[in-house]
């Protein structure tokens, strides 16, 4: 499949341009503010992107540090720490400089590149794809950590907006495995997802040797949930704790089933 990268390119610049806004409407002190996501700050997530992005203008990754933290659990964990750690001691003026440069440079790097350039085969999380699909992925990840930095210092959530709706689309590809393996759903199962809220659709699936996303669901929904639309991007996210959020999903049909669902959400790293 061709993704369209010249909305993916849109989304992206649109996604860092907000990230670089909040960032700058930060006082001092929230920037050291802990967020959900283990052993990082408001500046350790800031600097993940940074450092992400760094990368991918082909700069060298700094040295690992000395000290392993116990939040750090696979290779790809050790390779965000680098830059987190490099950049801890910088204050926050001077990470929004690097933040805007950093991605200045790379918007300019995104636009210089032709049609053949942004479908060629890579390497990225999701495995070989496309530059584009990587960069859907980028979307992805900038967007759920300006939920996080909004998370950490109790600022409305963000933008259901074009990039959120770009970044939105990295999910419904994981939730066969979600909801087959992680939720056991049963041979025959016809799982229905409401979402509410800005991100407002129906997410279909069925079971039928393996789970699937579906357009439409071949009978009546075996079991429904019902659930504010960024709520459920937390829980794919594994952003919250799922067995705090049940009383916000409302289930219908087999409820032993949608609970099981509602808590296997979780698929990043």
């Amino acid at each position: 499949m061709t993704l369209p990268h010249d909305e993916i390119q849109e989304a992206l610049i649109e996604q860092w341009n907000a990230l670089a806004t909040l960032l700058d409407s930060l006082s001092d002190e929230q920037w050291s503010q802990p967020s959900n996501l283990p052993g990082w700050t408001v500046q350790d997530i800031a600097s993940h992107v940074i450092g992400t992005e760094s990368f991918l203008l082909g700069e060298t990754p700094p040295e690992s540090p000395s000290e392993r933290g116990e939040h750090i659990r696979n290779p790809v964990g050790e390779f965000n720490e680098r830059w987190v750690s490099a950049l801890r001691t910088r204050s926050p003026q001077e990470m929004r400089t690097i933040f805007r440069d950093v991605i200045t440079r790379r918007e300019a790097a995104l636009r210089g590149m032709t049609a053949d350039q942004w479908q060629a085969e890579t390497p990225s999380p999701v495995g070989q794809t496309t530059y584009a699909r990587f960069m859907r992925v980028r979307v992805f990840d900038c967007w759920m950590h300006e939920i996080d930095i909004r998370d950490a210092l109790t600022l409305p959530g963000p933008s259901t907006g074009h990039r959120a709706q770009v970044a939105f689309r990295e999910i419904p590809g994981s939730l066969g495995f979600a909801i087959g393996k992680r939720g056991k759903a049963p041979e025959g199962s016809r799982i229905a997802i409401h979402l509410t809220g800005g991100l407002e659709q129906t997410i279909n699936v069925e079971v039928a040797g393996r789970a699937a996303v579906v357009e439409s669901l071949s009978g009546p929904a075996t079991t429904s949930l019902t659930l504010d639309s960024l709520l459920f991007v937390r829980l794919c996210g594994g952003r919250v704790d799922p067995a705090a959020q049940l009383d916000a999903v409302q289930i219908d049909g087999d409820v032993e089933v949608g609970r099981r669902i509602a808590e296997n959400l979780a698929f990043t790293i």
